[in-house]
């Protein structure tokens, strides 16, 4: 007819400070990190920026995680993308919740990042249920440090 049409999920963006920007980016930047085996990313709300950045990140096996590595990791995305994409919340995760088909629950990590972990839902699909009781445990405060 035309005319070019974009397709993609409304979920799989996150408005920064009027700044629209894909998750995929962000997890991208993340993954490029040497230490970096596996990342997600999703928006929570934020009293200043409207919604604010929440990262899950699994490391390579054998990386330590520490305070150090998150500041660390924080810089890489603000050099990578720059300073609009700084994670308002980086989370380690030994795993992400995954289907049996090895699919990311995106709506899970999404509840654990606004804090409703008691609507998470149906967890029956996942492989592994345990990772949302670490992930819900180890939750972290926003521009709080937390153990990993």
């Amino acid at each position: 007819d035309g005319y070019y049409w974009i397709t993609g999920r409304v979920d799989d963006v996150i408005n920064v400070s009027g700044h629209r920007m894909g998750t995929a980016e962000v997890e991208s930047a993340l993954v490029a990190h040497a230490k970096v085996a596996e990342a997600a990313v999703v928006g929570m709300p934020h009293d200043v920026k409207g919604q604010g950045i929440y990262a899950f990140v699994t490391l390579n096996a054998g990386v330590e995680d520490d305070e150090a590595l998150r500041a660390e990791l924080v810089q890489w995305v603000r050099r990578e993308i720059g300073p609009i994409a700084t994670p308002d919340a980086l989370q380690f995760a030994p795993a992400l919740p995954k289907t049996r088909s090895g699919k990311i629950m995106r709506r899970i990590l999404r509840k654990i990042a606004e804090n409703q972990v008691d609507a998470l839902g149906d967890t029956s699909t996942l492989a592994d249920p345990a990772v949302v009781d670490h992930l819900v445990a180890n939750r972290i405060e926003p521009g709080k440090k937390a153990a990993a």
